[in-house]
């Protein structure tokens, strides 16, 4: 622990360096300045305040250790006491300053964007896909969060090849990305005539929505087309060429979108997400360089990994990274996966401060 209490001591320094410079007389006379130091203040400030109490905690444990010596038997008798207290508390802050360690991510307070596809299982695939879309908005809708449909590709009887959507507000990312993989639902399709259980999956892709200040995107280098929008089968919603499809051409990346009628809406859709996904490939490039730790942790967003099964006939979810099995389907369909997301998180966190050990070791 001793690295981490000299990484504590710098910050704590760093922290009354910032105290002094924040009310010197040119800071307090450059308004973009002084905001800059605050928020880097404010950024350290917990992790401050729970280690100047946990030297507190500490000083107090060593005067009472002192007094253990004491003649007194009655004094004796209270400062154990309160060593016994003061110890737990001292535990308690000792696992709060490791957290508060932990680099934030900064993607975390970001909007997403998730893109939902139809896997393996024909037509049963495309239905599972839209219960997804549905489960998920229910979720965002319960979380008081903005649902926006940027994309959507329908399937004649109800579900979906691919929907790509927004969700907005503060925190979406960091709840949202322990959703990316592949999600696997077993049940009898409705269109079974023997009652044989089958197997469908559809895959799931959060990505932290990018900003123009994230991704420098040069219009140059997108090809867009322009066509006439179309429904389910063929069936035109649009007589005017109001869909836009856009290709990146150094990455090969395509975006459609269609579901506006106006075809400016749908080139402002179809930019957001081209610029997120260009934002999500760098971003997995520096995952890929960040070697097997930082991949095995079940924040990584790997989407080829097969991460939750929904097993209908026997009212169960299975959430296979951190083997956690619940038998209420209906309620986590209806949108309740906090349960989920607050483990996940739980999980990714104690991987984070097992790498922060080892590599204080």
């Amino acid at each position: 622990m001793a690295t981490i209490y000299e990484q504590l001591d710098r910050i704590e320094s760093r922290f009354n360096e910032l105290e002094v410079m924040m009310v010197a007389p040119d800071v307090l006379s450059d308004f973009g300045r002084f905001n800059e130091l605050a928020q880097e203040r404010s950024e350290i400030e917990e992790l401050i305040t729970t280690y100047r109490r946990y030297q507190a905690v500490e000083k107090q444990i060593q005067d009472n250790q002192a007094l253990l010596t004491d003649g007194d038997a009655e004094m004796r008798e209270l400062a154990e006491m309160e060593i016994e207290q003061l110890s737990e508390e001292k535990l308690t802050l000792e696992a709060a300053l490791k957290q508060l360690l932990l680099p934030k991510d900064p993607k975390d307070d970001k909007n997403v964007i998730v893109e939902i596809r139809a896997g393996t299982g024909g037509e049963e695939a495309g239905l599972f896909a839209s219960e997804l879309l549905r489960m998920y908005t229910r979720w965002a809708e319960n979380h008081r969060f903005k649902v926006e449909i940027l994309s959507m590709s329908e399937t004649g009887i109800g579900g979906i090849k691919e929907a790509v959507f927004g969700v907005k507000g503060k925190g979406a990312f960091s709840r949202l990305k322990y959703e990316s993989g592949v999600h696997r639902v077993q049940r009898v399709p409705m269109t079974e005539t023997q009652g044989r259980i089958h197997t469908s999956a559809a895959t799931v892709a959060v990505l932290p929505e990018a900003e123009e200040i994230d991704v420098q995107l040069n219009m140059n280098d997108v090809r867009i087309d322009v066509f006439r929008s179309s429904g389910p089968g063929g069936q035109s919603v649009n007589t005017t060429d109001s869909a836009v499809r856009m290709t990146h051409i150094p990455t090969g990346i395509v975006v459609e979108c269609q579901d506006e009628r106006s075809q400016l809406q749908n080139r402002a859709k179809a930019i957001r997400i081209l610029r997120t996904k260009l934002y999500d490939m760098e971003q997995q490039r520096q995952v890929d360089e960040m070697g097997a730790t930082r991949k095995s942790m079940v924040g990584s967003g790997d989407r080829s990994e097969k991460i939750r099964t929904y097993n209908f006939p026997q009212n169960r979810v299975t959430d296979h990274r951190i083997n956690k099995t619940v038998y209420q389907l209906e309620t986590v369909m209806h949108g309740d996966l906090d349960e989920f997301i607050e483990e996940l998180a739980h999980s990714d966190q104690a991987a984070r401060l097992q790498a922060l050990a080892d590599e204080n070791e």
